[in-house]
């Protein structure tokens, strides 16, 4: 089961709850949007100098979790009808925002107790001044191809410094 999975919360209530939540941790900017060609909502704000950004892919048609349904008498996933889908769509997103909300909420919670630092805790949503990508997009492939030619470390015990 998906965190959120039955959630009767609004995606209106969820961004609303992460407005409330980035305000409450300093945010200073806060924008949200979607695009539909795309199939993605935007959540993006700005806080302890960095502007954060999380790209929210939405719930198409052949989204799994939309498609198909479990069946009450087999237990078997079987499409949706025509009729159907809008609503699995709504319900989908509904998911998505939740868990959204409560990513962001557990990345501040963990900067605030000092478990973590807010730029470890968000790097990869970081956008990068100039340039219009986050931290991600940038190192998260080069990070593929180092991890693939050193492999795990020996140990999961196995470190050096902080990290």
């Amino acid at each position: 089961m998906r965190y959120a999975e039955n959630t009767e919360v609004s995606v209106a209530r969820s961004k609303a709850e992460i407005e409330e939540t980035i305000t409450r941790f300093g945010a200073d900017q806060f924008a949200s949007g979607f695009d539909a060609k795309m199939a993605n909502a935007v959540v993006q704000f700005g806080i302890k100098g960095r502007v954060i950004r999380f790209i929210l892919p939405l719930p198409g048609d052949d989204d799994p979790a939309v498609k198909f349904k479990v069946s009450p008498y087999s237990h078997k996933r079987v499409e949706r009808s025509l009729e159907e889908i809008p609503a699995a769509r709504e319900k989908a997103s509904r998911q998505k925002w939740r868990a959204l909300a409560i990513a962001i909420k557990a990345k501040l919670a963990a900067v605030e107790a000092e478990i973590t630092t807010f730029d470890e805790e968000f790097l990869a949503h970081i956008v990068v001044p100039g340039t219009n990508q986050t931290v991600g997009k940038h190192i998260l492939p080069e990070s593929a191809q180092l991890m693939d030619r050193h492999g795990p470390p020996p140990s999961l015990l196995t470190f050096q410094g902080n990290g």
